[in-house]
C-alpha cells in the first residue's frame, strides 16, 4: 500500500505551528496581565505617596502649634477643634507617683545656710522620712472651640490636700507666631521651671530653685510669647501677674506683683546633636515676706522682708542621640545658673514688732547652679548625675548686722540616680545623694521612686 507523504508532512509541521501560536497568545495575556498590575500598583503608590506627604505636613503643623503650648501633663492644643484628643471633649490625664525616703537627718530641722526659704507645710523642698505619696497630678484639657484651649492640672500632695498647679486658657490661632495665655501657669523662665515634676530626671528640684523659687515659680496672670518663623528655634516671652509665690507675696492692692521676661534660642547641629539656650529676668514685689532664722545668740526669731526682687536666670541643654534616634541610647547635659539682687527694708524678730521690733535696710545679691548629666546606655535603662552649689554673696542687714548671722559657706548636693523606663508611661527610678545644704551636716539620702502614667498625655517640651 502506498501513503501520501505530503499531507502528514503538513499536519507534522502544522502542530509544532499552532502550538506555538498558542503560546505566544499566553504570553500577550501575562505581558497585558502585568502591564495592568503596575500600572494598578504604581497608583496605589502614588496615592500612598501623597498620603505621606499630607500626614508629613499635618504632623508639622501639630508639632509648631505643639511647641507653643507648654502644657506637659495634658494634651497639647491644636489650631482646629477637629484635631485633638477626642474634638472638644476634654482629655484627662492623671499622674500616680509614691516615693520611700531614708534620710541620714531629720528634715525637721532642713535649712538651707545664709538662704532665706519659703514655709513649705506641703512639703515641696523638704521630704518626709519613709513612704509617702508623693506629689501626684491630675489634668484635664481640651480645645474650647476653633480659638482657644483650656487646662487645668490639680497637684494631690502627701498630706491629703489638694492645690491648682495651672488653670489656664491659651489661644491657638492669633497670627505671627504669636500665642496669650491667660490664668494660673508655671512661668517660662529657666528650663526647668515649666516643666511638672514627673518629667523631672531626678526626685527633687535643684538647691537653687529651693532657694530662689521655692522649687517651683507659678503665677497668675498674662504670659505672652511669640515664635520666630525661622529655622533656628527661637522664641521670646513676657509675662505679667499677681506675684503671690515665692520670691514674692500676696499683695493686697491693684496692680500686678510680678513680671517676667525671656528668650529661647536652639537648633541642630547634624543629625545627632540639638540644643537649647536662654536668658530670662523674673521681678517681683514681696511685702512683709516671712522666713524663720536664728539670731547670733542662737535664738529663733521670724523676719520679714519688704522690697523689690530681682531674679537672673541663664539656662543651657545639650542633647545627643546617634542620627537622632533616642530609642537606645542618649544622653542628655543641663544646666542653669541662677542670681538673685533684693533690695528693701527687713523687720527682725517680726513676731515682736508689738515690743518694738528693728526695722532696718536689707540689700543681698546671691547665686547658684547646678549642673546634670543624664546618660542612656541601654533600652530602658538610665544613668544620672547632678551636683550643684550655692553662693551666698554679699548680704547687708543695716542697722541689724549686729544680731543676725552671715554665714561664709557655700551649700552643697550631689546626686547620683539611676532609672528604669519600661515605656514613655512608667518610671521607677533609685536615687542616692549627699546633701551638705546646712553648715556642719551632711544628710546621706536614699529615694525610691516609682511614676505611673495613665490617659491622655502630651509630649513632653525639649
Amino acid at each position: 500500500m502506498k501513503i501520501c507523504t505530503i499531507p502528514i508532512l503538513v499536519a507534522l509541521i502544522a502542530i509544532p505551528a499552532a502550538a506555538f501560536a498558542a503560546d505566544d497568545a499566553d504570553l500577550r495575556t501575562l505581558r497585558e496581565e502585568v502591564a495592568r498590575l503596575r500600572e494598578t500598583y504604581e497608583k496605589r503608590i502614588e496615592a500612598l505617596e501623597k498620603r505621606l506627604i499630607q500626614t508629613e505636613a499635618k504632623a508639622a503643623s501639630a508639632e509648631t502649634i505643639a511647641t507653643r503650648a507648654e502644657t506637659v501633663a495634658a494634651p497639647q492644643p491644636t489650631a482646629s477643634g477637629g484635631g485633638g484628643t477626642n474634638a472638644f471633649n476634654p482629655g484627662i490625664s492623671l499622674i500616680l507617683s509614691g516615693l520611700y525616703s531614708n534620710l541620714s537627718k531629720d528634715p525637721a530641722g532642713y535649712r538651707i545656710s545664709g538662704f532665706h526659704l519659703p514655709n513649705d507645710p506641703l512639703g515641696e523642698i523638704t521630704p518626709q522620712r519613709g513612704f509617702s505619696l508623693a506629689e501626684s497630678e491630675l489634668g484635664i484639657s481640651a480645645n474650647v472651640d476653633q480659638l482657644f484651649y483650656g487646662a487645668m492640672n490639680f497637684s494631690i500632695h502627701p498630706d491629703n490636700t489638694v492645690s491648682t498647679e495651672e488653670a489656664f486658657i491659651q489661644t491657638t490661632s492669633l497670627p505671627q507666631g504669636l500665642t496669650l495665655k491667660a490664668g494660673r501657669y508655671f512661668s517660662g523662665i529657666g528650663y526647668l521651671n515649666e516643666q511638672h515634676a514627673h518629667t523631672w530626671d531626678f526626685v527633687d528640684a535643684p538647691l537653687a530653685y529651693q532657694a530662689f523659687v521655692g522649687g517651683q515659680f507659678n503665677n497668675d496672670g498674662l504670659q505672652l510669647r511669640w515664635l520666630a518663623p525661622t529655622d533656628t528655634f527661637l522664641e521670646i516671652g513676657a509675662e505679667l501677674g499677681r506675684g503671690a509665690n515665692y520670691p514674692g507675696t500676696g499683695r493686697n492692692k491693684n496692680g500686678s506683683g510680678a513680671s517676667a521676661i525671656f528668650a529661647h534660642l536652639g537648633g541642630d547641629v547634624g543629625a545627632s546633636h540639638s540644643w537649647r539656650a536662654g536668658l530670662s529676668l523674673l521681678t517681683t514685689s514681696p511685702q512683709d515676706r516671712q522666713w524663720d532664722d536664728t539670731d547670733v545668740a542662737r535664738a529663733p526669731v521670724t523676719n520679714s522682708f519688704s522690697g523689690s526682687s530681682k531674679l537672673w536666670i541663664v539656662d543651657g541643654v545639650w542633647k545627643w542621640a546617634p542620627n537622632g534616634n533616642a530609642n537606645q541610647t542618649n544622653f542628655k547635659l543641663q544646666g542653669e545658673y541662677l542670681r538673685r539682687i533684693e533690695d528693701g527694708k527687713l523687720t527682725y524678730d517680726a513676731n515682736a514688732a508689738s515690743l518694738g521690733a528693728s526695722v532696718g535696710s536689707y540689700a543681698a545679691t546671691q547665686s547658684g547652679w547646678y549642673v546634670q548629666g543624664i546618660y542612656q546606655f541601654a533600652p530602658y535603662w538610665r544613668v544620672g548625675l547632678r551636683t550643684e552649689r550655692l553662693d551666698n554673696g554679699t548680704v547687708d542687714y543695716g542697722s541689724n548686722n549686729a544680731s543676725l548671722l552671715r554665714p561664709v559657706y557655700a551649700p552643697a548636693r550631689n546626686a547620683l540616680m539611676l532609672d528604669y523606663n519600661p515605656s514613655e508611661f512608667s518610671r521607677v527610678r533609685l536615687q542616692f545623694a549627699q546633701d551638705k545644704s546646712l553648715q556642719g551636716v551632711t544628710d546621706n539620702q536614699i529615694f525610691l521612686q516609682y511614676q505611673m502614667s495613665l490617659g491622655a498625655h502630651g509630649a513632653h517640651k525639649f
